[in-house]
């Protein structure tokens, strides 16, 4: 039935799952999304056919489009036990289940709300018992998970694969602690889990119970891998369990709480018999992600790797942040991958704007440039508006913690393999620290095991301590020595870069261009001058250019 070899067009948006690109449609009208992996028969827009366990029945789910809260049907329910799965009162009243029965007083419904993040009820899931189908009603796709409207932070979150299970557990641990459950079961749980990341990441551990199956199993690792290690915990049920409610309706009330207290943090896989990486071993070297985009500086440093920290680093007012955004614009152009930028010493707007700039070959941000609304428009959908960038509006706190969340965030559940942050210094001086190479030491440590754990390129900006003598405003030669802190920014980056210019020189080429100096490169080792960029001050673009010599002092100022 799933037939797809004869697809005419893809990148359809799916209004199960709601991934925007993600179903392709068949020449027999019939359609299939990869997200969520359902299938929808020719003509028939209301209809969805859930893919289930090897062995189960499908479930068709039947959409329709509610006018108001009346049309949702919930209205028809009353709140009472589900005694055929052991749920009682007091469990449905807590999350609003509703039940249907028929004349002889048969259960025939389950009705399960779901809320948005308003709190505003968008859409009802009603299970049918003798079948073991569901339809929808109203919309589940902008709604969190179910039961997260009755909850906001705490010490425990669980995590169910079904509303059914949530009940079960919720009973189970005697109505004490917070449980939700996804939406439509293991094939869209990463959906869903990073649709409300923000607000789970709100509970220090995250349990979580998924069917005791090798699918349930293969789900809950990779959720509990989208939260910091020491987090997310996984529920290890008996053997002959399959899921939360098969343990209620045996009434083992004991051996569940039992399992759930000794749920042990997720470990990932990563140990390794040395034997085994031949293959690996043989493989070419991966030179890069992708590269700088300025050939001295990618002949040093290979380019840039996932799984990498790079630091750049000046004195004030160097032009870091332009060699940023003007790198930031690079990796726009030739890679696929989404961005995250914490800029903390400017708003969105104006991050935004250079971005926009640079593809305009225009310093958007001067005054004295003035672009019409529809200019405008075509340089932000060509760069910011394309859904790959991200940006963190900094409006609350920068305190260390606050930032790795934001960090994590971006490139857990956002999938931004590459980050910028500038600065981390201005990060440690929003701190109560005894000094500022305590908060430096912290906030490098927590980065450099983050990007461990995601495998993204974060590129930091940090400044310089002032050198003896000439200052770096004057073009004084940038060493690992004047990193500020006790060394953990040179200890824990694998690559820094130095950039140098002298700010103050009658010569305008030499006053407008800086030099890249590599301080240390984990990769290869190669150190030393890399390359120099011209700032274009009619464009506002920093282009690679040879050492200057139109000053008789120019060897000695680069």
């Amino acid at each position: 039935m799933e037939d797809k070899s004869n697809f005419v067009e893809y990148h359809v948006p799916c209004e199960s799952c709601g991934s925007s690109d993600a179903r392709s449609i068949n020449d027999d009208g019939s359609s299939y999304c990869f997200a969520c992996e359902n299938y929808f028969p020719p003509d028939s827009e209301d209809i969805i056919i859930n893919k289930k366990r090897e062995g189960e029945p499908m479930q068709v789910t039947q959409r329709q489009q509610p006018q108001n809260i009346s049309d949702f049907g919930y209205h028809t329910g009353v709140s009472s036990s589900i005694t055929d799965r052991g749920i009682n009162e007091d469990a449905c009243k807590t999350f609003g289940v509703k039940i249907i029965r028929d004349n002889k007083g048969v259960i025939q419904k389950h009705i399960y709300p779901y809320y948005d993040d308003r709190g505003t009820m968008i859409g009802t899931k009603t299970r049918y018992v003798s079948t073991k189908q569901f339809s929808i009603i109203g919309s589940t796709t902008n709604a969190g998970l179910f039961g997260q409207q009755l909850f906001n932070g705490g010490k425990y979150i669980t995590i169910t694969e079904g509303e059914i299970d949530a009940l079960s557990v919720y009973q189970m641990l005697g109505n004490k602690y917070p449980v939700v459950s996804i939406k439509n079961g293991v094939a869209s749980a990463i959906k869903d889990i990073k649709k409300s990341y923000t607000w789970l990441d709100k509970f220090e551990n995250i349990v979580i119970n998924f069917d005791n199956d090798d699918i349930g199993r293969e789900a809950s690792k990779k959720v509990a891998e989208l939260f910091s290690p020491a987090k997310a915990k996984i529920v290890k049920l008996p053997e002959e369990y399959k899921d939360a409610n098969d343990m209620l309706r045996a009434k083992k009330y004991d051996k569940y709480v039992k399992s759930w207290w000794n749920a042990p943090v997720h470990a990932p896989d990563g140990i390794i018999k040395g034997s085994s990486l031949l293959d690996e071993v043989l493989e070419p070297v991966v030179k890069s992600t992708t590269d700088y985009g300025w050939k001295g500086l990618d002949e040093l440093t290979y380019g840039i790797r996932s799984g990498e920290l790079v630091t750049f680093t000046a004195g004030t007012g160097l032009g870091k942040t332009s060699v940023i955004k003007e790198l930031v614009y690079h990796i726009f152009k030739t890679t696929d991958k989404n961005i995250g930028m914490i800029m903390l010493e400017e708003s969105p707007e104006i991050t935004a704007l250079d971005i926009m700039g640079v593809e305009a070959n225009l310093p958007l941000r001067r005054p004295d440039i003035v672009l019409s609304k529809e200019d405008k428009i075509e340089y932000f959908n060509k760069t910011v508006g394309s859904d790959r960038f991200y940006f963190y509006n900094h409006f609350g706190s920068n305190s260390v913690d606050n930032i790795i969340s934001r960090v994590r965030y971006m490139a857990k559940a956002l999938d931004c393999k590459f980050i910028m942050l500038d600065h981390i210094s201005m990060v440690v001086s929003s701190q109560e620290y005894g000094d500022e190479r305590k908060g430096l030491d912290e906030i490098m440590t927590k980065l450099r095991t983050l990007v461990q754990e995601t495998d993204m390129a974060l590129m930091i900006v940090s400044h310089l301590k002032r050198p003896d003598g000439k200052g770096h405003e004057e073009g004084a030669v940038t060493s690992l020595s004047q990193l500020r802190g006790s060394g953990s920014i040179a200890q824990l980056s694998d690559m820094v870069i130095g950039l140098e210019r002298d700010a103050q020189n009658d010569d305008e080429v030499i006053r407008n261009t800086t030099s890249l100096r590599v301080l240390k490169n984990r990769f290869v080792g190669m150190t030393g001058p890399a390359t120099y960029l011209f700032y274009d001050k009619d464009t506002g673009r920093l282009h690679e250019t040879e050492k200057p010599t139109d000053n008789e002092n120019a060897d000695d100022k680069f």
